[in-house]
């Protein structure tokens, strides 16, 4: 961490946000495992890539959380709660976004890869916006940022989504302005009350160097 300038707090390269986050989506799976949760969000068994060159979010916060995931993309085998960082926002802009998902098609035994473009002319923009994050690794700022907030006390950001598998007394952070710049993501899900795609392309192809990063 570096120090605060006017209200704002820096990191550099940083993972998901923080530590705390990881060892909080650990409680919340041990709690589930015990039968403390209902695993009731289901998610493909595929992750995703997503890579920005800038995303601005006004409200932000982070908390730990579960998704129930299926075992394989085919949908043998049953699911699994899988912990998750919960990054939400309640507005964002996103310069340059890509998006790209690897499946493996058995009938013709290759990957195929879909990519989506999106945000290079004018930002792509999102409302209530809500990613469940495996790995992320960024350049960031956060403005007025408070670190260790009860996820139930927490004053910025969307509100929990209903049926969503946190702890309410679990570690949280939050903020009201968050700059990301150079992001490249791995995620389960993203959800979003409204998701404006400007300049959408979509392709599909068998070229590994498709996939965003």
């Amino acid at each position: 961490m570096e120090s605060q300038v006017r209200g704002g707090t820096r990191w550099k390269r940083f993972a998901v946000v923080m530590v705390p986050s990881v060892l909080a989506t650990a409680a919340v799976g041990v709690g589930l495992a015990q039968g403390a949760l209902a695993a009731s969000f289901s998610v493909s068994g595929q992750q995703f890539k997503v890579t920005a060159d800038y995303l601005k979010g006004e409200g932000f916060a982070q908390y730990g959380g579960i998704d129930t995931v299926y075992k394989s993309a085919d949908g043998e085998g049953g699911k699994k709660p899988v912990p998750v960082a919960i990054s939400s926002f309640d507005t964002a802009e996103i310069t340059k976004m890509c998006q790209s998902v690897a499946t493996k098609v058995p009938l013709i035994g290759k990957t195929v890869y879909l990519r989506l473009d999106a945000g290079k002319e004018k930002p792509v923009t999102a409302k209530n916006l809500y990613i469940d994050v495996a790995q992320l690794d960024a350049d960031a700022r956060f403005e007025d940022i408070d670190i260790g907030v009860a996820v139930q006390n927490k004053s910025r950001g969307p509100a929990v989504k209903e049926g969503e598998n946190v702890m309410k007394g679990g570690f949280a952070q939050q903020a009201r302005e968050a700059h990301l710049y150079g992001v490249e993501q791995t995620a389960w899900a993203t959800t979003a009350g409204t998701f404006t795609l400007n300049g959408l392309s979509m392709r599909l192809g068998m070229d590994a160097d498709m996939e965003c990063y």
